[in-house]
Parts: structure tokens; C-alpha cells; sequence
């Protein structure tokens, strides 16, 4: 604990008692990844292998987990992690899964993707978890060869 920040410590006692990393530590054993301590706080879990999520790195709590070997969880995709770790402490642990559930649904619904407008993911920083950023549905302009958008051509004409 020596040199860890306050607030990281405080974001571990956090999520603790919230039980959402012991949560996420039972993630990693079921998923069978091997654990060990990472900055801030965190603990990495490498090698995880159940089918789910499909996201090539997830955190539960202070839990980062990742499919990848030791070595994957750096930069910028670890400071993304670490936001989502924050996040479960603002949202006092696990009440953070259905509000991120939602929050995927709304996305796909907005622009036909999880992440790109979903708020834990924007708020995560989407460019460093590795998401697109796309605008709205309803802002996306026809693929070529489908005609002209739906609604009124230009004044005084009568539109195709």
C-alpha cells in the first residue's frame, strides 16, 4: 500500500465492502485466470476463459480481467479499466451491472453499438477501451445506391 494514492485506496476499500471485487475475483476463478496485483489498487486477472463477456478486457470491482497474457493490460486500456473500476464505487458496486446493461441497450439502440454511447464507456474514455466513436442512428446518411433521404426536396420542386 505504500505510495498508492488515497483515492485508490479508498476506491479498493470501496469496492471491498460494495462486494463488487469480490465479486469480480469470483469472476476470475471461474473463469480460471490467474491473478495478481496491479497499480492503483486493482488486481489483474490474465487468461480468462468463459465465453462471456466478449469485450477483450472487463473489470468487476477492482477486478480487470482480460483473455490476454500477462503484458495486454497497460496504457491506455488500463487507465479505461481503472475509470470502470471508479465506477463501480460511485455506483456503490454492484447496482453498476444492471446500469451498465442498460446503458449497452440504449448504445446499440442510438448508433447499433454497445459502446458508443453508452455513458460508462464515454466517461471511460471510448478511444482508450478501444470503441468507435459513431454518431446517432438518425445522423447517418444513406448508403450509396438507396436513393435520396426520405422527406422534402428542395423548395419549389415536388421531391423523388
Amino acid at each position: 500500500m505504500c505510495g498508492m494514492r488515497r483515492l485508490y485506496r479508498v476506491r479498493r476499500a470501496l469496492n471491498y465492502a460494495n462486494l463488487s471485487t469480490p465479486l469480480g475475483l469470483l469472476v476470475a476463478r471461474a473463469g480460471r485466470a490467474r491473478t495478481a496485483p496491479g497499480p492503483g489498487g486493482l488486481v489483474l486477472a490474465h487468461g480468462y476463459r468463459l465465453p462471456l463477456p466478449i469485450a477483450g478486457a472487463f473489470t468487476v470491482g477492482n477486478v480487470v480481467l482480460t483473455r490476454h497474457g500477462e503484458g495486454h493490460l497497460t496504457g491506455a486500456l488500463l487507465r479505461h479499466e481503472a475509470r470502470h473500476a471508479s465506477q463501480y464505487a460511485a455506483c456503490l458496486g454492484l447496482p453498476m451491472l444492471p446500469a451498465y446493461g442498460a446503458a449497452a441497450v440504449v448504445s446499440l439502440l442510438l448508433s447499433g453499438h454497445q459502446a458508443a454511447w453508452n455513458v460508462f464507456e464515454r466517461l471511460a474514455g471510448l478511444e482508450d477501451g478501444g470503441y468507435p466513436r459513431r454518431p446517432p442512428l438518425w445522423r447517418r446518411s444513406r448508403p450509396p445506391g438507396r436513393g435520396p433521404a426520405p422527406g422534402p426536396g428542395p423548395r419549389g420542386t415536388a421531391g423523388s
